[in-house]
């Protein structure tokens, strides 16, 4: 075996000098030469070639060998091999200095980390883990140009980025508003909030404008003792709203110093029920819209185009620029609509039923064009995601008790989610790929879910019947929710535009309760 001590760039040479021996004995034999002085000395320095280096000039070898000790080991965190270790350390490296132990040591270190152990120190001591054991990753820049970690502000070794905490969500509202009247019924729709920040809340037979600005409050309309409304919806722009009601009386208002007087003005015989449109900037109503036989329980708006869905299973399309009350009847549902949604384009509705469906159509078809019957209750809830083209939400009601995401680009039903209670509203964040579930039976919950692992980031609690309405404000950091508790509490749940990591703090400081009157 070779002396450790040796330099590497000599350890190849006792090959060569014993081949040169071989040649030179055989050379002598053949010539019958005695040897003389000199060549015995020749030989005798050949064969003693590893404890005699010439003075003069190198010895070289038949092949190039690397020397490891210029190489920077401590630019990956790990240490220098000792050459105990590389010459002879393992019966299969032969003696030779360009074994792998290093570079699989390098290797090991940029893709596990520093503390991943070797395959030789796997069952003894202290070293002995599981590979697979959950450990905290340090987590390296994405725009860091050094590919292991090294940043050359922050010293060598693995990059020394801290992990973001999770995102605290305060678990209790900043705000909370009496709301008399507000029906405790899951198939109606009382709640949306404008892009201009006001909230319309129907509350029995009346709808009232909330300010959230000034936390000033209008009443828009009075239907009278024997209609009702059904569902509210402000336009993209937020200056019209559409008011889905209950019966077929025909108002027309006036408006006087600032109020809405109502005369009543007949019956419609044929059409029990009809929508209203509003223009909230001078409250006055723009023109009735019939075409229902039952209660008008959901509104969607797209562009101009307004879609209604009734207890009497149809789907109307109206225009409201043209003269007819619809330009269009979709039909497919075999019990009430009580869900409806239009995708951030314009280019899909999304309708859900009592009847455990939830229908796909576009904008010219009669006929849903996906149809999905995964659910096994009312499908109310839904929610487009504005992150991803074509991902779309859906809940179920008390049977089901599940949240299903479905593309509808490419026909398929991607998750599902059992919540363990009846999902009232879906909501998605606009800021960051998160949403909210809103519950009923039986924990009357909200839940803030982080898409797409559906973990939850908070459980808020605070009401005490099923949290049967909710909208979002136009910045996308606060969500309204309403129950049949006659309450509406303010959550700030979503980070901002401007800095996603960080908690909101909107409003945080005017914790208070009022009443919509």
């Amino acid at each position: 075996m070779a002396d450790p001590t040796m330099s590497p760039l000599t350890q190849s040479q006792p090959n060569v000098a014993a081949s040169t021996t071989l040649r030179c004995q055989h050379h002598l034999n053949l010539e019958n030469l005695a040897p003389s002085p000199s060549s015995s000395e020749h030989v005798n320095r050949l064969v003693n070639s590893n404890h005699y280096i010439s003075p003069s000039r190198p010895i070289y070898s038949d092949r190039f060998i690397p020397c490891r000790s210029s190489s920077n080991f401590a630019l990956f965190n790990i240490s220098m091999p000792s050459q105990s270790a590389t010459v002879g350390s393992s019966p299969g490296d032969g003696g030779k200095e360009d074994n792998p132990s290093a570079y699989a040591a390098l290797l090991r270190n940029a893709l596990f980390g520093p503390q991943t152990p070797d395959k030789k120190d796997w069952g003894t001591g202290a070293a002995r883990r599981n590979i697979f054991r959950y450990k905290t990753e340090t987590r390296q820049s994405m725009h860091s140009p050094f590919p292991f970690g090294f940043d050359g502000l922050s010293g060598p070794g693995v990059s020394n980025v801290a992990i973001k905490a999770p995102r605290k969500v305060s678990r209790s509202p900043y705000k909370v508003l009496d709301a008399p009247a507000l029906h405790d019924d899951f198939y109606l729709n009382l709640v949306d909030w404008s892009s201009h920040n006001v909230l319309a809340v129907g509350l029995g037979t009346c709808v009232y404008l909330w300010n959230a600005c000034s936390s000033k409050v209008t009443k828009l309309c009075d239907l009278g003792n024997d209609d009702g409304v059904c569902s509210v919806g402000w336009a993209h722009r937020g200056t019209h709203l559409a008011v889905g009601t209950s019966n077929g009386k025909v108002q027309r208002p006036s408006v006087s110093q600032g109020l809405i007087r109502w005369t009543l003005r007949g019956f419609i015989h044929i059409f029990y029920f009809h929508k209203e449109i509003w223009d909230a900037s001078c409250c006055k109503r723009i023109r009735a819209m019939e075409g229902h036989r039952l209660r008008v329980g959901a509104l969607a708006w797209s562009s101009s185009m307004l879609s209604s869905g009734s207890r009497d299973k149809s789907i109307l399309q109206r225009d409201i620029r043209a003269q007819e009350d619809f330009v269009s009847k979709l039909s497919g549902h075999k019990s009430e609509v009580c869900g409806l949604k239009w995708s951030y384009d314009n280019r899909e509705l999304a309708s859900g039923g009592n009847d455990n469906r939830l229908f796909v159509w576009n904008q010219h078809s009669t006929q849903p064009v996906l149809k999905y019957c995964e659910h096994t209750a009312a499908v109310k809830a839904i929610a487009w995601s504005p992150h991803l083209h074509g991902l779309l939400a859906s809940g179920g009601g008390t049977a089901d008790r599940c949240i299903r995401f479905w593309n509808t680009t490419t026909n398929s039903h991607l998750s599902c989610m059992d919540t363990g209670s009846q999902v009232c509203n879906l909501v998605w964040s606009k800021n960051v790929n998160e949403l909210v579930s809103t519950h009923g039976y039986s924990q009357n919950q909200i839940i803030v879910w982080r898409y797409p692992t559906m973990s939850k980031l908070a459980t808020l609690t605070g009401h005490t019947f099923r949290v049967l309405y909710l909208a979002i404000s136009p910045d996308g950091q606060t969500i309204v929710t309403g129950a049949g508790d006659e309450t509406l509490r303010f959550w700030n749940v979503f980070p901002s535009p401007k800095s996603q990591n960080t908690e909101s703090e909107i409003g945080a400081s005017s914790l208070g309760r009022t009443t919509i009157r």
